[in-house]
């Protein structure tokens, strides 16, 4: 087995570990492998090895990527901060936008020819530089979502923050997601979990794990 593929099985093995402890079928987890900075090669691998869903979170390297690789027939997820400006271009190959936190932004994202599946993100912290939506803003902005032509709301994404255990961070977003299904009751994903905490969010009901570093291994300095 090349490194790659080591680390992936250890990463899926892990996987499959935590869902048995949460009482969680594995099927209803999709795990979304972060190829940021990382080369075409090592996503061809990637789709070698079953990967179906890949994420990126920078607008021109996301696009040249999905467009290089569109053979593969990938699920391409956006997952970074998202300027307005470039949110039509984002629409044209990303099937899942991970990053919806604004007014402007959803208004951007509005189509009457398609549509595009998005979690709305709800920040954490106290720092509005980390990008998602305040907490007591949240039903506002789910509700434009719902308003809007062309968004399909799967649910929230979140970034546990630094300074404070994951799973009580975790813990805080499934009790917002309560609220947001009495608005929206389809819109029950959970977007959370990354290389290092993504244990602690499949046992707070993760559906979607955001996963670089343990699969991909360390990113190259980008050029």
């Amino acid at each position: 087995m090349s490194e790659l593929a080591t680390r992936l099985s250890a990463v899926r093995e892990g996987i499959a570990d935590a869902a048995t402890a949460a009482g969680r079928d594995v099927a209803g987890i999709t795990t979304v492998v972060v190829t940021k900075f990382q080369p075409v090669s090592l996503i061809r691998e990637l789709a070698s090895l079953g990967v179906r869903d890949v994420g990126e979170n920078r607008h021109q390297e996301a696009q040249a990527k999905a467009r290089e690789l569109a053979d593969l027939g990938l699920t391409w997820h956006f997952v970074g901060q998202l300027q307005s400006k470039k949110a039509r271009q984002v629409r044209e190959y990303a099937s899942v936008i991970h990053s919806v936190d604004r007014t402007s932004l959803v208004d951007a994202l509005r189509s009457e020819e398609s549509t595009v599946d998005c979690f709305v993100q709800v920040n954490l912290t106290d720092d509005p530089g980390r990008g998602g939506v305040a907490e007591e803003a949240l039903e506002p902005l789910v509700q434009h979502v719902l308003d809007t032509p062309g968004l399909r709301l799967l649910g929230l994404m979140a970034v546990a923050p630094l300074d404070e255990p994951a799973r009580p961070a975790f813990a805080r977003v499934r009790a917002m997601s309560e609220r947001v299904r009495r608005l929206a009751p389809g819109a029950s994903a959970l977007s959370m979990g990354m290389s290092h905490d993504y244990r602690d969010a499949i046992l707070e009901g993760a559906t979607h794990l955001r996963i670089g570093t343990a699969i991909t291994g360390n990113r190259p300095t980008p050029g």
